[in-house]
């Protein structure tokens, strides 16, 4: 009943932006450029600012960077054998690989590890954060309908303003800059509002979508790899990690989160088969109810 308690606020949210978009009519392209460029800039910034960064912290980037590149080189072997394109490939990378660890696993971890797991749920949200709006981006764009290779990818990757929100975030955090306590309510208003954004544009995208187009196949691939496959390696990649325990169990228990919603706004950024994309997401996070419920149950008995 917990967890219910907090995936039918999340399903709310989703739903207005269902309701919205069948009457209302959006250009979901705009509204993506909204959030990524304008939004969550401000939202990455105010976490690297705020937050003293540690040795815990490397090893819990670097560990997070290795699933994540597992898990890439995964999806590969798969496309190599179902004889995937390289569009294919992109957009089952998108589905397969980005994590929704920010408006869906943030809340989760907070009900079950408490104050306590909040600032590594935060943590995590941001590194996933950067590899969404880095290798997420670059993917996307060598996968969209624009796409001009590797060259044109790499140069979209470089215009993310994520990524220089965030270097200037962990300079005036280490420089000690202070920044006047107004300035810091308004980055904060704008970055908070980024989140329940991300999520009314996902309902969005819902509404304009059949699931009755999507490849089978390519869907039972994918959220078998994100719910299945991610958190099994997080599970063996944590016997390496020099954490805390709870940090150890967050960080399979994030491993474990559906599709990202950001994954569906870089494919409608880019074109990048959004539908398939926000398809995933809808579908991964219907059945990640009764999966993130396992790894609960796991992680209370102590089984992991």
């Amino acid at each position: 009943m917990k967890i219910l308690s907090i995936i039918i606020p999340i399903f709310s949210i989703f739903a207005i932006g269902y309701v919205g978009q069948k009457f209302l009519n959006f250009k979901l392209q705009d509204l993506s450029k909204l959030t990524v460029y304008l939004m969550m800039p401000f939202l990455c910034f105010m976490t690297f600012y705020t937050h003293e960064l540690s040795m815990a912290d490397a090893y819990l980037f670097v560990f997070t960077m290795v699933l994540f590149f597992i898990l890439i080189g995964i999806v590969y072997i798969v496309s190599y054998f179902l004889s995937y394109r390289g569009k294919e490939t992109s957009a089952l990378i998108l589905s397969s690989i980005l994590m929704n660890s920010g408006n869906y696993g943030t809340p989760i971890v907070f009900l079950a590890f408490g104050q306590a797991g909040r600032s590594v749920a935060i943590l995590l949200m941001v590194f996933h954060g950067l590899f969404i709006n880095t290798v997420g981006v670059y993917y996307a764009a060598k996968g969209g309908e624009d796409a001009f290779g590797t060259r044109s990818a790499l140069r979209s990757v470089l215009r993310m303003p994520i990524l220089y929100a965030t270097m200037l975030g962990i300079l005036f955090q280490v420089s000690g800059i202070d920044i006047p306590q107004n300035m810091l309510v308004c980055i904060q208003m704008v970055g908070d509002a980024s989140i329940p954004t991300v999520m009314i544009i996902l309902g969005m995208q819902l509404a304009m979508i059949s699931l009755k187009r999507v490849n089978v196949l390519k869907m039972m691939t994918t959220i078998s790899i994100k719910l299945v496959v991610s958190p099994i390696i997080a599970f063996v990649l944590v016997m390496w990690l020099p954490a805390e325990p709870v940090v150890k169990q967050i960080f399979i228990l994030s491993a474990g989160m559906p599709t990202a919603a950001n994954a569906a706004l870089l494919a409608i950024q880019f074109r990048a088969d959004p539908e398939f994309v926000a398809s995933a997401t809808f579908i991964s996070t219907i059945l990640s109810i009764p999966s993130i419920a396992f790894i609960l149950y796991l992680i209370e008995y102590q089984i992991i």
